[in-house]
């Protein structure tokens, strides 16, 4: 079978039809045309996940279209998937083939792989994992140079690392990237490096400092830490946190406060509602922030953030929801202004997208 949408051959009718529709969104605020940034039409996601359909003694990658858990998809490649996932689909596929250790009661497979060439996989089980598992798992991720996740229920073994590492080139300077297993990643590297460079160039050189929410594994903050004197920087998740301090660290970028705070905390914070002690030693007050950078998940910011991020001279604002980033921006649009617009085609062939917009006070 076949995956449904898929078809390349109508990638720009589907990009045109996007660019029209984000630029109907942002009509209200009178914002500038978007620019566009497009998706390589073939291998760009660089994660993917399958379910397991057994047919007799085979088993197969399966996916399942949206609200049907019972008409599988079975898969012997998927050209979503970067062309690594690709590769190693089917060395996997013949290794749990021949090995009753690797193939006994797994369910699920998911793959996350870097443009720099670093792949882990994930296998999912519904039993515990002993000792012969972990041999068999050992000689598989030396035979595809992957390191391989076990998880079953209160368990997960890790044979060579839980983190692959990525390398993206922002105006002209490569910063290295840890990024966790089970952790949020941009899916589409080609189009988070044009996002990164989007971003670097609509925040521009500035003498001041950057407060940034929802900072993630330091995915924008790297390069946005670079063109400004420094960054104060929150993330609630303590795997993304840790993987971001990781990062810093990596880079050396020596500029950033990392708190483990979510936005509506810090934004309690800012306002002197209470107190957080993992905020002790922090001078919130001592930051001249003239700029804030948000990338929220797809529920868009708060009332409240938004409204903390109306005291900023600049917002520069990524969203995987235009619809709710039309929202945020009725609340905003009264001291702020559109002055950039960009369209990121992170989801090719679904009707999701990226968009940027860098805001400025009237």
């Amino acid at each position: 079978m076949s995956l449904p949408h898929f078809d390349p051959s109508h990638y720009d009718t589907q990009l045109a039809g996007k660019k029209a529709r984000l630029a109907e969104l942002l009509a209200p605020f009178s914002a500038p045309e978007p620019a566009v940034f497009d998706s390589p039409r073939e291998h760009y996601r660089l994660r993917a996940e399958f379910r397991l359909w057994r047919e007799g003694e085979e088993r197969h990658y399966a996916m399942f279209a949206p609200g049907d858990k019972h008409t599988p998809i079975l898969l012997d490649d998927f050209p979503i998937a970067g062309e690594l996932i690709n590769r190693l689909m089917p060395s996997l596929k013949a290794a749990w083939r021949n090995s009753a250790a690797l193939a006994f009661k797994l369910f699920q497979v998911e793959f996350l792989t870097t443009l720099a060439g670093d792949a882990l996989i994930t296998l999912c089980y519904h039993r515990p994992l002993d000792a012969f598992w972990q041999n068999a798992a050992e000689q598989l991720a030396a035979e595809l140079g992957a390191s391989i996740v076990g998880r079953s229920r209160g368990q997960r073994i890790v044979v060579g690392r839980d983190y692959v590492e990525e390398e993206l080139e922002v105006a002209g300077r490569r910063f290295r990237y840890r990024q966790p297993e089970g952790a949020f990643t941009q899916p589409n590297g080609v189009v988070c490096r044009k996002m990164l460079n989007w971003a670097f160039e609509a925040l521009g050189e500035r003498d001041d400092d950057l407060l940034e929410l929802y900072c993630g594994n330091g995915n924008f903050t790297l390069p946005l830490a670079t063109r400004v004197r420094q960054v104060l920087a929150t993330e609630i998740s303590k795997t993304s946190v840790n993987a971001a301090l990781a990062n810093l660290e990596g880079n050396g970028v020596d500029n950033v406060t990392l708190v483990r705070l979510s936005a509506e905390e810090l934004t309690q914070a800012l306002n002197e509602v209470r107190p957080f002690r993992r905020l002790a030693g922090i001078d919130l007050k001592g930051y001249a922030f003239g700029s804030v950078f948000v990338d929220p998940p797809r529920a868009g910011m708060d009332p409240d953030t938004c409204e903390l991020t109306r005291r900023f001279e600049r917002i520069l604002y990524i969203s995987c929801n235009p619809e709710t980033l039309a929202a945020n921006l009725a609340q905003l649009h009264d001291t702020h202004r559109i002055v950039r617009c960009a369209l990121f085609d992170q989801f090719p062939y679904t009707h999701h997208m990226e968009a940027g917009v860098l805001l400025e006070r009237r």
